[in-house]
C-alpha cells in the first residue's frame, strides 16, 4: 500500500529518472553540490576532473530546476517516504499498478541513486538507507566519494539495509580505491583495470544483463574512462 499519492509524493521528492542505458529508475541531483567531488574536479587526473554530469543535458535549465526541487526535498522529514512511494509506483510493486512505461521488464526492481550529485550528510545517508528498507524488493545501487559520511553514519549506530549496495568510488583515474571499505568502483584508462570491468562499452554503452554494480559478490567495478 503507498504511504502517499503519487502526485504528493512527487511534490516533496521531484521526479525519478529512467535511465535508457541502465535498468529500471535512477535518482540525481546536481554535480555542483559535489563535496569531495567538487574538490577533485579542479585535480587533473582525478575521476572528476572530466565530470560528465556538469555538461551536455545536465546544463538545461529543465534539468537543472529539477535537480533543484530534489536538493530542496531531501531536508523535508517525509522525504523517504516520498521517494519509497515513488520507487514502489514506478516498479509496479503496488497493487493495481503496471511498471512505468519507461522500464524494460529486466529494469524492474532496480534503482541507481545519484547518476549525477552525491551524500550530502550524514541525514541525506539516513534518509536513503530508510528509502532502501521500506523498498525490499528493490535493488539499491549508491555510488558515492564520501566515504567520511558514509563511516560517520556506521560509526553512530546505522544499519545499511541487505539491498542497498554502498560502493566507495577511487579519486584518481588508474588508482586504488579505498582500502576502507569492501566494495569500491575505480576508472581505468592507462594501466590495467583493477576488479571486474563494466561491459558497457562493448554493448552499445548499455548495463545489458550485467548487474555487477548492485553486486555484492563483486568488490571491485573498473570502467573505462571516456
Amino acid at each position: 500500500m503507498l504511504q502517499m499519492t503519487i502526485r504528493a509524493a512527487t511534490a516533496v521528492a521531484g521526479s525519478l529518472g529512467f535511465p535508457s542505458k541502465m535498468p529500471g529508475t535512477s535518482y540525481g541531483i546536481s554535480a555542483h553540490h559535489c563535496k569531495i567531488g567538487a574538490k577533485l574536479h579542479l585535480i587533473k587526473g582525478s575521476t572528476c576532473a572530466d565530470c560528465y554530469a556538469l555538461n551536455g543535458n545536465y546544463i538545461y535549465p529543465s534539468v537543472q530546476k529539477a535537480h533543484a526541487k530534489r536538493l530542496a526535498g531531501i531536508t523535508r522529514p517525509e522525504w523517504s517516504i516520498a521517494m519509497a512511494t515513488l520507487l514502489l509506483a514506478r516498479h509496479g510493486m503496488v497493487k493495481g499498478r503496471k511498471p512505468h512505461r519507461k522500464i524494460k521488464r529486466s529494469g524492474r526492481g532496480w534503482h541507481r541513486w545519484h547518476d549525477s550529485g552525491d551524500l550530502q550528510s550524514i541525514d541525506h545517508l539516513t534518509k536513503i538507507c530508510a528509502v532502501a528498507a521500506l523498498t525490499p524488493k528493490i535493488r539499491h545501487w549508491l555510488p558515492t566519494r564520501e566515504l567520511a559520511i558514509v563511516l560517520a553514519y556506521i560509526a553512530q549506530g546505522g544499519i545499511v539495509p541487505p539491498n542497498l549496495m554502498i560502493r566507495v568510488s577511487a579519486t584518481m583515474v588508474d588508482g586504488q580505491a579505498t582500502s576502507r571499505w569492501h566494495w569500491t568502483s575505480g576508472v581505468h584508462f592507462e594501466h590495467a583495470p583493477i576488479g571486474q570491468v563494466c561491459p558497457a562499452p562493448t554493448q552499445d554503452n548499455e548495463c545489458k544483463d550485467c548487474r555487477a554494480c548492485w553486486s555484492f559478490d563483486v568488490p571491485c567495478v573498473s570502467y573505462h574512462k571516456h
